[in-house]
């Protein structure tokens, strides 16, 4: 309880940007929330449904195979993989269809990830106008009394708490935004995999195809 309240005054004595800093941590935290969730529902299963898929390709069960990416969704190799099978079947061009696809899980990967370096770059710059604006009413005529020189000093101090509270949002926002980017490079590695994979399997049914009329 003691430490609730102490904070609460580190927080009055920041000054009202500390309330601009407070959004932009409640920000952060939203977002980290919203894209923990989401790649983790888009990559659930991702293994067993390559191990799915694979043996399928390799049959040239293209068919069957869009059925398994379709009960895979909202799997972002899945929808990959089903956009490839889905462009072979019409017979328009597969290569296109996968960086269509490819292209938009990618997109949609990456959403939000600029808004945390926003934070980054936007928190220590609230900081260090709440500090400005401290040390500027601390150094105020009116904040100078005689024999008092400890107004001054610790008016500064107290404006230092905005600075403090800026970097430690920055630095949060920072460590999430390279852990979000870090995974989402390994997410887009798999997809070029999966991308890799179809076009591998349809050239070589379409080869296949090409040798029997020629033999025939």
């Amino acid at each position: 309880m003691e430490l609730i309240t102490q904070t609460i005054n580190l927080f009055h004595k920041g000054g009202p940007v500390m309330y601009l800093l407070l959004a932009c941590s409640l920000f952060v935290v939203t977002i980290a929330v919203e894209r923990f969730l989401y790649y983790r529902s888009r990559s659930a299963h991702s293994q067993s449904f390559q191990q799915q898929l694979l043996p399928l390709l390799e049959k040239q069960k293209f068919s069957e195979a869009g059925q398994v990416c379709e009960q895979a969704s909202p799997n972002f190799l899945a929808a990959v993989a089903l956009a490839g099978l889905q462009a072979c079947q019409r017979g328009s061009q597969i290569e296109n269809a996968l960086e269509s696809a490819a292209t938009l899980a990618a997109a949609r990967l990456r959403e939000h990830l600029d808004d945390l370096s926003m934070i980054v770059t936007i928190a220590p710059l609230l900081g260090l106008l709440g500090t400005v604006i401290g040390m500027i009413n601390s150094f105020s005529v009116f904040n100078v009394q005689a024999g008092q020189p400890m107004a001054i000093t610790g008016g500064v101090g107290e404006a230092l708490i905005a600075t403090a509270t800026g970097l430690s949002v920055a630095i949060l926002a920072l460590i999430l935004h390279n852990y979000f980017s870090r995974r989402v490079n390994l997410m887009v590695t798999d997809i070029e995999q999966m991308a890799a994979l179809i076009v591998s399997h349809v050239l070589i049914k379409k080869t296949s195809r090409r040798e029997s009329h020629e033999i025939a």
